[in-house]
């Protein structure tokens, strides 16, 4: 549905190919929005190539098939008779009273990936194509299905959607979730059928047109899909499946898919599917979502016409392939145009891992997997704690800012927690997390060196209000972050501090001295509004 199609255009800027200035500024946006955080690493790497390679690269992961969790949890609590603590449970046996620690453990690692992100889109994606396909571990309650489960959003992030819904439809997590695995010729379960119609494909707008009597008849051509609990797969059990023919309303051309029998049956399903993909409204439905997810939440008449019109073409086009849609998106004048930088919320996974990413906190390694793993379930429950829990969103049709009308984004930022938001940074600025000898810490020290000029303190605000906001600050703002490393004293004490401190950067008193000051100013910079806006 287009939100205030009546308002005036935010922007005309379509799908031409952006050839405006090139600078840190606009690989920074670049990177916030197909990136969780951009570090000082990152934007230093990509802002001496080309805006056009720039974007070819972030749609090419290379860390497409990342080593799976680990037992991080035999303990004196909980020991796994199968799996030995450092090695992956994913090949294991089956074992449902260590279900809630794998759970854990599969939260923890995909954490992980997201703090230890190649340069590209990949857990960008992966995340988005979570929230389109909802499903809740809460309510599969089986960790090899979540871990598949991902697996397969990872591996087609960036591929053929079309397949992928093919995937999903039949994905053992999916089966539980929407009781596809419960739908039979006696008793056709209409849940994934609905969903398949209404959240995955054609989406709810004026131009999706079938009919109640479409998700019935789409219910019994899923019917005899079950699950495999050995192995861990679906299968199809043509015994289970309704063999009639199914006929749909005149939205899908009276179209009738002739009913098969035995394993033919699971043709219908490819039927189904060329059926819905025939409606242009299914090209409309996608673009319209990555353009809530990547640019902004309300799409205007004009955003309809230039933006999402052509980018559904080039949809439908290239076959429902991703990357070319992502690619115009991403290369054109209307994403870097003014009014789309610096206009979403950042959602609390954006947030908190960026919080981690932009400030180089370091975890734990690999050969400590206890406490790694501990200190990657910190982010996830900060993440929890901002409402926005991966591998649990609220219902199938995700999380609610990136649908419900009229707020979208803002629903994330509230009184519990906006302060929450503060809290977090407050306590990674000043005393981190411990576990084992082991600790996560914004070093504001290192943070500082992470610029050009850091013993110049007007300088140094510059870089770092650049570097944290999307917008800029008033000069009033500019002084007072300033403040915070002067003491009250002269522009000269900041340097001859910081100086003191390089010439014995081993002198626990010299560093404090710039620590503390460093402290406050990144408590501050971290507590303004503007923080919170990629």
């Amino acid at each position: 549905m287009i939100a205030s199609a009546q308002r005036t255009a935010r922007t005309m800027a379509g799908l031409d190919t952006y050839t405006g200035s090139w600078t840190e500024k606009e690989v920074i946006h670049l990177l916030r929005r197909t990136m969780f955080g951009a570090t000082r690493a990152d934007i230093t790497y990509f802002k001496a190539k080309s805006m056009s390679d720039v974007v070819d690269e972030l749609l090419t992961p290379t860390q497409t098939n990342p080593s799976p969790p680990l037992n991080n949890y035999n303990s004196g609590r909980i020991t796994d008779p199968d799996i030995a603590l450092g090695d992956t449970w994913v090949n294991g046996p089956s074992n449902p009273a260590l279900n809630n620690a794998r759970m854990n453990s599969l939260r923890a690692w995909w954490a992980g990936l997201m703090l230890n992100q190649d340069r590209s889109i990949l857990e960008k994606m992966t995340l988005f194509w979570h929230n389109h396909f909802a499903t809740e571990m809460t309510v599969y309650r089986d960790p090899i299905f979540g871990y598949k489960h991902n697996k397969l959003l990872r591996d087609n992030a960036l591929g053929d959607f079309k397949s992928l819904v093919r995937a999903v439809t039949v994905d053992p997590a999916m089966l539980v979730y929407l009781n596809g695995e419960r739908n039979t010729k006696r008793a056709a379960d209409e849940n994934y059928a609905r969903e398949l119609q209404e959240l995955f494909t054609l989406g709810k707008g004026e131009d999706s047109k079938y009919t109640e009597e479409d998700v019935r008849v789409a219910a019994r051509i899923l019917t005899g899909w079950r699950n495999n609990r050995t192995n861990f797969e679906s299968y199809f059990n043509p015994n289970l499946h309704d063999t009639d023919d199914k006929t749909f309303s005149s939205f899908f051309n009276n179209k009738t898919i002739k009913g098969q029998t035995g394993a033919d049956g699971e043709k219908e399903l490819d039927e189904l599917l060329d059926m819905i993909f025939l409606q242009d409204e299914v090209a409309k439905f996608m673009c319209r979502k990555l353009y809530r997810w990547f640019i902004y939440y309300e799409i205007d008449a004009a955003a309809e016409q230039n933006v999402i019109e052509p980018l559904a073409v080039i949809f439908r086009n290239n076959n429902y392939q991703i990357k070319p849609v992502l690619s115009a998106l991403f290369k054109s004048e209307h994403f870097y145009d003014a009014v789309n930088q610096g206009c979403l919320i950042k959602s609390p996974v954006d947030y908190s891992v960026g919080l981690m990413r932009q400030n180089g906190v370091q975890f734990p390694d690999s050969s400590k997997v206890v406490e790694q793993y501990y200190m990657w379930t910190i982010v996830y429950q900060v993440c929890s704690l901002q409402q926005q829990a991966f591998g649990d969103p609220p219902s199938v049709a995700g999380w609610p800012a990136y649908y419900q009308v009229p707020q979208y984004h803002e629903i994330w930022i509230n009184t519990d927690t906006l302060p929450k938001r503060n809290q977090i940074s407050d306590v990674m600025v000043l005393t981190g997390v411990r576990r084992g000898g082991e600790q996560i810490v914004i070093d504001p020290v290192a943070v500082a060196e992470m610029f050009d000029n850091p013993q110049d303190a007007s300088k140094l605000v510059e870089d770092m209000v650049d570097y944290y906001y999307t917008l800029d600050v008033s000069s009033d703002q500019k002084e007072h972050m300033t403040s915070f490393l002067l003491s009250g004293q002269a522009a000269s004490y900041w340097t001859l501090a910081w100086n003191a401190y390089k010439a014995d950067p081993t002198n626990t008193t010299l560093r404090n001295v710039v620590a503390l000051r460093l402290q406050g100013l990144l408590k501050y910079i971290m507590n303004l509004a503007e923080h919170q806006l990629s």
